[in-house]
């Protein structure tokens, strides 16, 4: 506990943990204020295309929320590997080895401060996302009867922890690349690469890549690559069989697992020098 407080404060001084959410936010509040600013020209107003959706409730509620879920899985990676990358890159993991901590319970408690900033993060931007959503249908004169749908807040719980659990996923993932490259740089080059990477081989492979994080994590959450994409959904991989939500939701947890394991086993035995 007294390293899993410790990492959260630290985390709440870094620079990375507000340039991180304060883009992600202000990325999904830009593009709502300017979609609603547009009034849907070139839109007949009818259907899923309708580009007004996103500030029409209840519907905007989940597409905030795949926004969120779509390009945060992005912002997650490189959230992830420029922290673990710092332990390295700034010789901080050097000075608590030296103190006597545990290596890998050090680990363990970083991430787990990752996960808690993680899932502020994610609540603050649905939250500006709504305000932003709100304003943008004063905007375009669309009525906000739908904003107090019961049965639309009902399910905002379960798929909040859903996306949660998706979000952190994705941040282990360039975590655990960041900490065996131990480098920051490289470790967010290769995180990024891994996520397109994963779209473009849904081209080629989509009974495979189904089965990689990104994709999992948009099957977890039932977005499919919704509104803001994700790495690797729809497209081409859409062609192959779906994975249930609850499947997914296992698999992301198996990989989630998997990257900490990897990553405080990568520590435990590295030479820590420099």
């Amino acid at each position: 506990m007294r390293l899993f407080v410790s990492a959260l404060r630290k985390l709440s001084r870094r620079l990375a943990t507000y340039l991180t959410f304060g883009l992600l936010a202000g990325l999904l509040a830009l593009i709502i204020v300017a979609v609603a600013a547009s009034g849907g020209r070139g839109q007949n107003g009818n259907g899923p295309a309708n580009p007004l959706a996103i500030v029409t409730f209840p519907g905007a509620f989940d597409l905030i929320l795949s926004f969120i879920l779509g390009l945060g899985g992005l912002f997650a990676v490189v959230y992830g590997a420029a922290i673990a990358g710092s332990e390295w890159t700034w010789g901080t993991l050097k000075t608590v080895v030296a103190r006597g901590e545990s290596r890998s319970r050090y680990v363990v408690a970083t991430f787990a401060a990752i996960a808690v900033v993680a899932g502020v993060g994610l609540l603050v931007s649905f939250g500006i996302g709504v305000v932003a959503a709100a304003l943008g249908a004063t905007i375009a004169k669309v009525p906000l009867d739908g904003i107090g749908n019961a049965d639309a807040l009902g399910r905002l719980p379960e798929h909040f922890l859903r996306g949660w659990v998706a979000i952190v996923m994705e941040g282990s993932i360039g975590f655990a690349i960041a900490t065996l490259a131990r480098s920051q740089l490289a470790g967010i080059g290769a995180g990024i690469a891994f996520y397109f990477g994963e779209s473009f081989a849904s081209i080629f492979l989509p009974d495979v890549v189904k089965y990689l994080p990104f994709n999992l994590a948009n099957a977890a959450v039932g977005s499919g690559g919704g509104f803001g994409g994700g790495g690797g959904g729809g497209g081409a991989a859409a062609a192959s069989t779906p994975l249930s939500a609850d499947l997914a939701l296992l698999l992301v947890a198996a990989w989630l697992i998997g990257s900490i394991v990897v990553a405080a086993g990568f520590t435990e035995r590295a030479e820590i020098t420099g």
